[in-house]
């Protein structure tokens, strides 16, 4: 049991953040929270498809006269991908944080129940 929980936790690691995400953005009252735990999520997500993306003694793929077989390669197409997602995490924050500051800056406020009350005045 202890050599199964060492061996696979970096995946309840990944669980656990990833669970975070969903928790953060149901349960808190803040739009900032909410968008934080929305790039935790993100972040646990890129995390899980890099650790997929791992082979133990896997070498970099470019062509090595010491290493014969495509089982010894490590594929980069992972890695493509979640650098693919990190831009598009980073420009979600940020249109997301400007949109914040606009609706912080015209209702004075950042919680759900304080803003839904001044947008219906």
């Amino acid at each position: 049991m202890k050599e199964y929980f060492t061996r696979y936790i970096i995946y309840w690691l990944i669980f656990v953040l990833f669970m975070i995400g969903p928790y953060g953005m149901i349960f808190k009252k803040n739009l900032l929270k909410k968008l934080m735990a929305m790039n935790i999520m993100q972040v646990a997500v890129i995390l899980f498809f890099l650790v997929l993306g791992l082979k133990t003694n896997g070498s970099i793929p470019i062509l090595d006269s010491g290493i014969i077989g495509i089982d010894n390669y490590i594929n980069p197409i992972p890695h493509a991908l979640m650098l693919t997602a990190i831009v598009v995490s980073l420009a979600t924050t940020g249109v997301s944080l400007a949109l914040l500051l606009l609706i912080q800056r015209r209702y004075g406020a950042l919680e759900e129940d304080e803003l839904l009350r001044r947008m219906n005045k």
